[in-house]
């Protein structure tokens, strides 16, 4: 892979920015692409995917928290996990003190498929990471923050706990 073009010391000016929203729309399509044929081998889409990721990092979350997660309709998110409860990778049981509330969790198959997508996944991200190392890691990272509104950041934070 050839050297990233360095910043310019004026970053914030349109043809940085540009080049920053390029970057990362192609990037993230050339990543999702990565999974695409997993998907489509299941009759699923993205939509689907996200859905499996979101529920495998937070087994027990409940529709609500996933709804405003994926930020989608409440009759997305219903079509979706109808089709992935109705082909066996997701179970939803009531919660423990409320009843009405729907908990989410990956069944085993569910488990096995959103590693294999997961993988796909962790592959292209870990060679991206090999090639800009460690720092410029971090500093992707705080850039993929600053994106995110603060209100929003402690949701998000809480994905890996």
């Amino acid at each position: 892979m050839a050297a990233p073009i360095p910043a310019s010391p004026l970053f914030l000016r349109e043809p940085e920015i540009r080049r920053g929203v390029e970057l990362l729309y192609f990037g993230y399509s050339h990543l999702t692409r990565s999974i695409d044929a997993g998907l489509s081998d299941k009759g699923m889409g993205r939509a689907h995917h996200r859905a499996l990721y979101f529920i495998a990092r937070k087994p027990d979350l409940t529709v609500s928290e996933l709804l405003k997660l994926l930020a989608i309709t409440k009759q997305s998110l219903g079509r979706v996990l109808t089709e992935l409860t109705e082909r066996g990778l997701v179970e939803t049981r009531a919660g423990d003190r409320d009843r009405r509330q729907r908990l989410l969790r990956l069944t085993a198959e569910g488990t096995a498929f959103e590693a294999e997508l997961f993988e796909a996944l962790r592959a292209k991200m870990a060679a991206a990471y090999s090639s800009a190392g460690q720092g410029a890691v971090g500093g992707f990272w705080a850039v993929l923050e600053g994106l995110i509104p603060e209100d929003e950041r402690a949701r998000v934070a809480g994905l890996g706990r």
